[in-house]
């Protein structure tokens, strides 16, 4: 059973291989596939030993789920190839777009949720999911300004493509209190209605703030430590839905793998807290 992971980066495969005690505990890790796309070399080799102590996801970023320039089959048998060979546990997208007309962009973007995108969306992500053989995980995206003309709001956009394709999701929920902050909206409003029967997995990360705005605009950059407001947030869906697979999200500045760990234990603390009050229950209920 999958209980809390953290980010491989190449810095700390080392680490990675040699921490396999820490398997028994279900520590695991994740990636992005694009990192891996290479026809042979150092990385699939590290990645191999790596898998044979631990558990993997993986965690695309360049599929572009919410454009409109189809979906690149090069890249979906690429994928393919990685899913066939490292059988992850759980594999997971963004509802973003990245890719526009063959010019590639550096950040994950927003669209309007029209009745049309959903549509497009659902047929994006049926075409993931047949080449792959695989159920994905859609994560939420991250909101640095408003935009109009929706005709839904997010969590129900999120739950007509699990009830149109089957997929899971995957909560960030660092995205989540960003996205409230930015947006001024209610960040436990959001989360009373999202889907969460369908989560497969959470994401925790850490954010900046705007070197100009400063706290008004809050910047997804996964190169802090998760903060206790996204904490706070954490233990209120684990103790609503119970132990999930859960990510210390970590791209940015990092720290040593040591520091790593530290935050992904108390995750799994977290975890197991949850697992041992449901445990207390029962047996006071029989």
């Amino acid at each position: 059973m999958l209980t809390a992971g953290v980010s491989l980066k190449p810095e700390h495969y080392e680490c990675a291989i040699s921490s396999r005690a820490r398997a028994a505990d279900g520590l695991w890790f994740e990636i992005h596939p694009e990192n891996y796309m290479v026809a042979g070399g150092p990385r699939l080799h590290w990645l191999e030993r790596v898998r044979r102590e631990h558990a993997l996801s993986m965690h695309g970023v360049g599929l572009s789920l919410g454009g409109v320039t189809p979906l690149d089959d090069s890249h979906l048998q690429a994928w393919k190839r990685l899913v066939n060979r490292f059988q992850p546990a759980i594999v997971s997208e963004h509802l973003a777009w990245s890719v526009n007309d063959g010019r590639y962009f550096p950040d994950l973007l927003p669209f309007v949720r029209s009745k049309s995108a959903l549509l497009r969306v659902a047929d994006r992500i049926d075409q993931m999911q047949r080449a792959i053989g695989r159920r994905v995980a859609i994560e939420n995206p991250t909101h640095y300004l408003q935009i109009d003309g929706h005709d839904f709001g997010e969590t129900d956009f999120l739950r007509e493509l699990v009830n149109r394709t089957g997929c899971a999701l995957l909560l960030d929920l660092n995205n989540v209190w960003i996205s409230a902050n930015n947006l001024q909206t209610d960040a436990m409003a959001y989360l009373r209605d999202y889907p969460l029967a369908s989560v497969a997995e959470i994401h925790l990360a850490g954010f900046t703030a705007d070197p100009i705005l400063g706290d008004a605009l809050l910047i997804d950059s996964h190169d802090q430590p998760v903060s206790g407001s996204v904490w706070q947030l954490y233990r209120h869906v684990i103790a609503q839905i119970g132990p999930v697979p859960t990510l210390i999200e970590r791209d940015g500045n990092l720290p040593s793998f040591d520091e790593l760990l530290l935050e992904r234990d108390a995750a799994n603390d977290v975890l197991v807290a949850r697992v041992e009050a449901t445990n207390t229950q029962e047996v006071v209920t029989c």
